[in-house]
C-alpha cells in the first residue's frame, strides 16, 4: 500500500493541495481532464460515483459539477483543456489509454511554466483526446446499397457472410469485392474492426471485459483480448483501473 504524502508536504503550496487531498464539489467553465498519476480517486459526478485507478482518466464537459476523494498516497492532476476539446458526452471515461499516459508523464516531467510551454502540452492533449473521442478505427462505410446494408448489421450479427449476402440476393464473393473496393480492406477485417470499435467504446466507459466482449459479439473476454492485440496492439489492461 502506498504511504500517505506527509501532511506538511501536501499542503506546502495551498493552491496544489487538492492534488493530494481531493476537493469539494465545484465545476469549471472549460473542458477538464482528471488523471490519476498514482493511487486512486473516487469522484462524485452528477449523483454518480466514478472510480479511477492509477493512470486512468475521465474527461468532463464544461460546467459539470464534481467532487473528489483520493486514497492515501495518491497524486491526481486536472489540466484544463482548449474550449473546443469537448467530450462526446458530459462525463467521458477514458480508461488508461497509453497515448494519454505518455503525454501526462511528459507533462509531469517537464512541468511547463511558460505560456508557450503550456500551449504545446495543451495541443498535445487536444490531439490525443480528439482521437479518443471517436471510434478507435476510422472505418469507411461502403456506398453500394448491398454492401451498406450488410455493413449496418454485420458488427452485431452472428451470421456468416454467406447468410448476410444471401439475404440481399448477392454472393459472398461479390460482397467481398465490394468491401475491398470501397473500404480498402476485406470484409472480415472490416467486421473485426467494427466489433472492436464497439468493445473499445464499452471498455472506455468502464464496462467490465465480459460485458464489452458480449456487446461486440465475442463469446469470451479472451477472444476479445486476442483481437485487440492483433488488430490494435492493445490489451484489456489498457482500459482497466489499477
Amino acid at each position: 500500500m502506498a504511504e500517505q504524502v506527509p501532511g506538511r508536504l501536501a499542503v506546502l503550496a495551498p493552491e496544489t493541495a487538492y492534488r493530494f487531498l481531493g476537493h469539494a464539489t465545484h465545476s469549471h467553465p472549460e473542458p477538464h481532464l482528471i488523471y490519476v498519476v498514482t493511487g486512486s480517486a473516487t469522484l462524485e459526478i452528477g449523483g454518480e460515483r466514478v472510480f479511477l485507478g492509477t493512470q486512468s482518466a475521465v474527461w468532463l464537459a464544461p460546467g459539470v459539477p464534481h467532487s473528489a476523494r483520493y486514497s492515501p498516497g495518491s497524486l491526481v492532476i486536472g489540466p484544463m483543456l482548449s474550449p473546443t476539446t469537448v467530450p462526446p458526452e458530459p462525463v467521458h471515461r477514458l480508461g488508461s489509454p497509453p497515448a494519454l499516459t505518455a503525454v501526462m508523464t511528459a507533462l509531469l516531467g517537464v512541468a511547463p511554466s511558460t505560456d508557450e510551454q503550456v500551449a504545446v502540452f495543451r495541443q498535445a492533449l487536444d490531439e490525443v483526446l480528439t482521437q479518443l473521442a471517436g471510434p478507435h478505427f476510422a472505418l469507411p462505410t461502403p456506398q453500394h446499397p448491398v454492401a451498406a446494408a450488410i455493413a449496418a448489421v454485420a458488427p452485431v450479427s452472428t451470421e456468416s457472410l454467406d447468410l448476410l449476402a444471401a439475404r440481399h440476393g448477392a454472393s459472398s464473393r461479390h460482397v467481398q469485392r465490394l468491401f475491398l473496393a470501397e473500404t480498402g480492406i476485406s470484409f472480415h477485417q472490416w467486421r473485426v474492426r467494427a466489433r472492436l470499435n464497439i468493445a473499445i467504446d464499452r471498455l472506455r466507459s468502464g464496462a467490465p471485459p465480459r460485458r464489452a466482449a458480449a456487446a461486440a459479439g465475442y463469446a469470451t473476454p479472451s477472444g476479445l483480448k486476442k483481437a485487440l492485440r492483433r488488430e490494435a496492439d492493445l490489451d484489456l489492461a489498457d482500459f482497466q483501473s489499477s
